[in-house]
């Protein structure tokens, strides 16, 4: 199986901590060299200096505050001018807060919107033509496992993931005859720091410990655990390999197995 990602040049959203600080080391271990990017350059920085180097990569950061999509754009127009473009984008940013639906204030949704779909679509623009002339490319969205089942307490989380879904999807229809695949990656329970903040948070909410609120949370896994950070970047790089250059348009769980639908 073809997992060799030599030569190739990856952009990984969201990659000062968590999620994207594992998927910007498992691809750096399969041979990319590997665009930081993010609002914290300290912590960006500290990630480049431990990324693997042994097959000649070089990496590099990026500095933008994703709730701000315009800065988002002209950082990354700015590089792609002065760069090959890139043939792997991971787009990932923390979560909207929690909470119900229907007290969120329009304001949180149009927030969500920004830092979610309108930031990942500039992105994809900025990226598209270097790809288009590769004739290869793998866009690879990090969302949730609430776009096959919505997560209670997660009302606008819910709503912009399900957006950001169908926006992948079409776009994966869209971008197949020009050997550019698009694909979602749905974490479930993972060990960050999100996880930690909503597990206080119901622990609060229910009067319990956080012990308990924890062990209340895996119980409703079959796996009865939270998934480790590197679990989920095996299968993001999975999805950014020559292997699967045949599998478009896909959500993919990687959740223990606690979505209870197909």
């Amino acid at each position: 199986m073809d997992i060799n990602l030599d030569g190739k040049r990856a952009l990984v959203c969201g990659s000062s901590q968590g999620i994207g600080r594992a998927c910007a080391f498992e691809l750096a271990n399969l041979g990319a060299s590997v665009t930081l990017f993010s609002r914290n350059q300290s912590k960006l920085e500290q990630v480049k200096s431990q990324l693997s180097c042994l097959k000649g990569q070089t990496h590099k950061i990026l500095i933008a505050d994703f709730t701000q999509p315009e800065q988002v754009k002209s950082v990354i127009n700015k590089d792609v001018i002065e760069n090959t473009g890139y043939d792997i984008l991971l787009n990932n940013t923390g979560g909207p807060a929690p909470g119900p639906a229907n007290s969120a204030d329009v304001s949180d949704f149009i927030e969500a919107f920004n830092l979610h779909l309108i930031t990942n679509h500039h992105l994809v623009q900025a990226l598209l033509p270097s790809m288009k002339a590769k004739q290869f490319g793998r866009i690879i969205n990090v969302i949730s496992t609430s776009v096959k089942q919505p997560i209670a307490g997660l009302g606008v989380s819910n709503t912009i993931r399900g957006a950001v879904a169908s926006w992948a999807k079409t776009l994966a229809n869209e971008l197949g005859p020009f050997g550019i695949t698009v694909n979602n990656v749905l974490p479930g329970a993972t060990a960050t720091a999100r996880l930690d903040a909503i597990i206080a948070g119901k622990a609060k909410k229910q009067n319990i410990s956080i012990e308990q609120a924890t062990l209340n949370e895996q119980a409703q896994i079959p796996l009865r655990r939270f998934a480790a950070p590197e679990e989920f970047a095996a299968a993001a790089a999975f999805l950014a390999s020559p292997a699967a250059s045949y599998i478009t348009g896909i959500n993919l769980p990687v959740d223990g197995g606690r979505t209870s639908c197909l």
